[in-house]
């Protein structure tokens, strides 16, 4: 690869990196007593303001039509569900398992897309979603222990609600400036997650200082992730950027291991190799 290709895929990997190290860092703020809801809600608040930042340094956003910008507000409310479950997956199940449950979202909208017309979904790419949905099947089942149902259903209702708020883009808010997109729908989900800590009052943060430090640490690295992900679209475009997106579950699984002490068995490992390889190959042929 010629340095001017690395240089348009590094800001793709390093919002994979971001993600992964994202997601080890709220479940060691998890593990220190922080509750799923106070980090979202921190987490918002900041990528909010830096998100602000970011727009105020960069060229001027083509203003949203009235229409897209209550439908960008909508989908917000969907991402506050997305980020809840993806957190609320990971606090309770082991971060390998959550991630790849949660990266179903690929497969869904691709089959999604093809239901309602929006793309065609070729022979192979169906296939390679079905040897995806097999190896997270693997995956799962051969989880040394018992694993936490409320886990999975969290990890799966957030990989619906990222379906839906792809196929909700795709469909409506094609042309759209996707900065103002993200920052009209993180405006509306911030509210909603600071209002849900409020009627609920649970505020319940890290009982130490490593606790902090990672609860602060997910909340940073998730906003340099979502920047990093804008910035890799504008250079290499919506699909390649997906395309390497593909690396946060190696990442967070790599990075698991490595400090959290997770366990995996040789099954898991040839169950998330198979279903990260298809969803290449799906991403590649649908």
């Amino acid at each position: 690869m010629t340095r001017d290709g690395l240089a348009a895929v590094l800001p793709g990997v390093a919002a994979a990196l971001a993600f992964g190290v994202s997601n080890v860092l709220g479940k060691v703020a998890f593990q220190d007593g922080a509750d799923v809801l106070a980090l979202v809600a921190f987490r918002s608040v900041l990528g909010i303001g830096l998100l602000w930042g970011w727009l105020r340094l960069g060229p001027p956003a083509p203003r949203h039509s009235r229409r897209a910008r209550w439908i960008a507000l909508g989908l917000g409310v969907l991402f506050a569900a997305n980020v809840y479950g993806v957190f609320g997956a990971i606090r309770v199940i082991p971060v390998p398992v959550a991630v790849l449950a949660y990266f179903i979202y690929p497969l869904l909208t691709g089959i999604g897309a093809a239901l309602t017309g929006l793309e065609r979904l070729s022979w192979q790419g169906a296939l390679a979603a079905l040897v995806a949905f097999a190896g997270l099947a693997l995956m799962i089942g051969a989880q040394p222990g018992e694993l936490a149902v409320a886990g999975l259903l969290f990890a799966f209702g957030a990989a619906l609600c990222r379906t839906a708020m792809l196929l909700i883009t795709r469909a409506s808010l094609t042309g759209a400036d996707p900065r103002l997109t993200t920052w009209y729908s993180m405006l509306s989900s911030g509210a909603v997650l600071v209002a849900a800590c409020l009627l609920t009052r649970e505020w319940h943060g890290p009982d130490g200082a490593l606790g902090w430090a990672a609860f602060v640490g997910a909340s940073v690295t998730t906003t340099i992730a979502i920047l990093a992900l804008f910035a890799s679209t504008a250079r290499i475009g919506p699909f390649r950027t997906a395309f390497l997106m593909n690396l946060e579950p190696v990442v967070s699984t790599v990075l698991s291991l490595a400090f959290l002490g997770d366990s995996i068995s040789g099954l898991q490992l040839l169950g998330g190799a198979a279903m990260i390889a298809a969803l290449c190959a799906f991403q590649l042929r649908r």
